[in-house]
């Protein structure tokens, strides 16, 4: 497991191109394998589709795939991408030195201590010139793009050139959370590899095997709140996120009325610095309460759906302030909930 500063490596988990197996995508790594044996392989994709249901993974899996078998004409009996990981290339891989692969992602910032906002314009224009070097043995270039929603305009804008023009045996593999969000000249050049949200049982087979060290209650509780990703099963798991839901979904279950005890103690949770990570999960929970009630509610007068959609409008706005000028959070939450105990009265 790799102790270094990653932008795409979730704590106490296995970075993606250390993942043993690849649980709940068989349709899509059926697609890339597939395409790769017919030997006429489009040259950039990308993997799109919510955050942590294994795109990362995939693009890894195709790597080594790749670059263990460089001819696709010598694969059409493979039934899958995976290698054996004791190979020379899985090995490099793993280790980040195979020099046919390269990976764009936003990098530590000495400064800060933390990361990059975005993946800079130096950055992508070295993927360029990797692109116009030659090649190793096999003959194949790959880059993954990790994730292409966090190239800004000016790198994206400077990726087209190689996109629009790529050189024999070139790969590019794009993990995308929000496809739609890419640029258009972005997407018109790649094809769309679409995957879905895991099942729970699949989330609680991918967070087995990313976090043995869990119990089998905490990610079994954890998958019922994911949504289908692995990464927030794994956040839920690791902190007091499945502890935070049921709080808050039982101070939901008596609005109008507010239970004002309860109210600030869970306020109280996500009021510092210790509570970023509550504050974050708390902002999703009551976002998703808010979506579901839409949904419940649809075929309730305009009125009565005007206003949720008037709360739901007013949380995402005041959270955005919270965030952006580093305001006290407490006030939010408590202000927050007493707007749904005002909707729900009305």
């Amino acid at each position: 497991m790799s102790d270094r500063l990653e932008s795409d490596l979730l704590a106490d988990s296995p970075h993606p191109r250390e993942t043993a197996r690849l649980i709940g995508q068989d349709a899509a790594e059926q697609a890339l394998l597939a395409a790769y044996q017919s030997g006429r392989i489009h040259h950039a994709w990308i993997l799109g589709g919510p955050e942590g249901i294994g795109k990362a993974t995939l693009a890894y899996r195709m790597a080594k795939f790749v670059l263990t078998n460089p001819d696709p004409s010598r694969v059409g009996g493979a039934l899958d991408l995976s290698v054996p990981p004791e190979g020379h290339a899985a090995r490099q891989v793993m280790s980040q030195s195979h020099v046919d692969l390269t990976v764009l992602r936003r990098l530590p910032n000495e400064k800060t201590k933390g990361f990059y906002s975005n993946i800079r314009v130096d950055d992508v224009r070295n993927v360029v010139r990797f692109f116009g070097s030659t090649a190793g043995a096999g003959g194949w270039r790959i880059a993954i793009i990790d994730s292409a929603e966090d190239l800004a305009r000016e790198g994206a804008n400077a990726l087209l050139k190689v996109l629009e023009e790529p050189p024999p045996r070139a790969l590019f593999l794009m993990v995308s959370h929000q496809p739609a969000r890419l640029l258009p000249t972005i997407r018109s050049r790649c094809r769309l590899l679409a995957l879905g949200a895991l099942s729970d049982a699949d989330v609680v087979a991918a967070s087995a095997q990313a976090r043995p060290d869990l119990s089998s209650d905490a990610i079994a509780a954890s998958a019922a709140l994911a949504q289908g990703s692995v990464r927030r099963a794994l956040t839920l798991a690791d902190g007091e996120g499945v502890a935070l839901h049921r709080s808050l979904t039982e101070l939901l279950a008596k609005l109008p009325r507010i239970d004002v005890a309860a109210a600030h103690a869970l306020a109280d949770r996500c009021a510092n610095k210790a509570g970023d990570e509550n504050f974050a999960l708390l902002l999703d929970f009551i976002d998703e309460w808010l979506h579901q009630r839409l949904l419940s509610e649809r075929s309730e007068p305009a009125h009565r759906l005007a206003r949720w959609a008037e709360v739901w409008e007013k949380a995402r706005s005041a959270a955005r302030d919270v965030e952006a000028y580093n305001l006290d959070r407490k006030p939010f939450v408590l202000s927050t909930l007493s707007m749904l105990a005002q909707a729900s009265d009305a």
